[in-house]
């Protein structure tokens, strides 16, 4: 089934508009303007997942879209709040996609994929599908892009720690990323594209510990 271009333009505005009335937002740019991005490269994500897999895309793309859309209220308190922007990104979704006529069965799978993406729960009943997995696998997905690497190690002020921290850093994310390697998403296809983005990594992580094994001395 093609994607209703439609209904995707009538997402994108609504992500839009809601993120404009978030006070949060609005006073952090820098913020705004990564949160929307994040919630592009992750619709995409979920695209190509939804048509390998046979999922409806409109729906796939939709859900991953508005994922994040929560971030337009402020987290006063941050880990509590963080925790339940899924749940509280669904609520906010819920009335949008009955304003667009979707059936009741297809929404609640769509706000139940949204609510479970960050801690694998919703708060209401409802079947984990692998279209609802999607959306958290789109998300965890795009946390491992060749972006996300500049975006962390600047985040870290990786260049400015002493030699071995930088060491440890870099030996650290690399035991981490071997325990990653061999997680299973929702579908093979998701499953597939983890697989590709933690090879990238690991390849990105090695050659860097090789070019930091080659920094202080001849061998």
């Amino acid at each position: 089934m093609e994607m209703n271009i439609e209904l995707v333009k009538k997402a994108e505005a609504f992500l839009k508009e809601t993120f404009d009335k978030g006070t949060f937002l609005n006073e952090h740019p820098a913020d705004k303007e990564y949160r929307l991005q994040h919630s592009y490269r992750v619709a995409n994500i979920g695209k190509m997942i939804a048509e390998k897999e046979g999922f409806d895309v409109t729906e796939t793309v939709i859900a991953c879209l508005l994922h994040d859309i929560s971030y337009c209220e402020t987290f006063n308190d941050f880990e509590k709040d963080w925790k339940n922007h899924g749940r509280r990104a669904a609520q906010i979704v819920r009335p949008f996609l009955e304003s667009l006529g979707f059936a009741s069965d297809r929404i609640n799978d769509i706000c139940y994929g949204i609510a479970i993406h960050v801690d694998d729960k919703a708060d209401f009943e409802w079947e984990r599908t692998p279209f609802a997995e999607t959306v958290g696998d789109a998300d965890n997905i795009d946390r491992f892009d060749a972006y996300r690497i500049y975006e962390t190690l600047q985040y870290e002020k990786f260049s400015e720690k002493p030699f071995a921290e930088k060491q440890e850093k870099v030996n650290a994310t690399l035991r981490r990323l071997h325990e990653l390697k061999g997680m299973k998403l929702g579908t093979r296809t998701a499953t597939a594209l983890w697989q590709e983005r933690i090879v990238y990594y690991i390849s990105f992580y090695e050659k860097l510990q090789a070019q930091l094994e080659k920094s202080t001395s001849i061998g």
